[in-house]
């Protein structure tokens, strides 16, 4: 069912952000309130008891990892571009298809052993969920889970994911 709703309320936008881009935007689902709880309340269901906070990648990933933080009244750490934190962060570079990008992370919003679960809305190239997921590590908590609402598989981001949980609830 929840996989239904995605794709009900996914659109499709052609050449964008460049060229013979085929976009997933998920704004749609985010404006439905009925599916979007739906979404919402699925995830925490699964994840709930297993994961001690809810980490979520900007932009549209803070669009999902907040209402799950709070249906699982758990704490929610967001992961940023670069410079937009204020205070002492933890960096990681990667990437992209074409350059290079930094994310950023509080350098004390994270403890040593907690049980992280990373969302975010598209897994494609698996360069910035990775970067986010080694910036947990180096806080010395744990990836338990990532979570991602669509998997574009035929750019196989789930290759630079082996090493953890990886759960996309569409497959396109």
């Amino acid at each position: 069912m929840v996989k239904e709703l995605i794709l009900e309320h996914t659109r499709d936008v052609a050449d964008f952000p460049e060229p013979g881009v085929q976009f997933k935007d998920l704004t749609p689902l985010f404006a439905a309130p009925e599916a979007f709880r739906s979404v919402v309340s699925d995830i925490g269901s699964r994840y709930r008891g297993t994961v001690d906070v809810v980490v979520g990648i900007e932009a549209r990933g803070f669009i999902l990892a907040a209402p799950v933080a709070m249906a699982m009244d758990l704490p929610f750490v967001p992961v940023r571009k670069a410079g937009k934190l204020p205070g002492p962060t933890l960096r990681q570079e990667y990437s992209l298809e074409y350059g290079t990008a930094t994310i950023e992370v509080h350098s004390d919003s994270l403890r040593a052993g907690q049980r992280v679960l990373l969302l975010d809305d598209v897994l494609a190239t698996g360069g910035t969920a990775a970067a986010a997921a080694s910036l947990i590590q180096r806080t010395g908590a744990k990836v338990a889970a990532i979570e991602m609402l669509m998997e574009l598989g035929f750019l196989d981001g789930r290759a630079k994911l082996a090493e953890y949980d990886v759960n996309c609830l569409v497959l396109v």
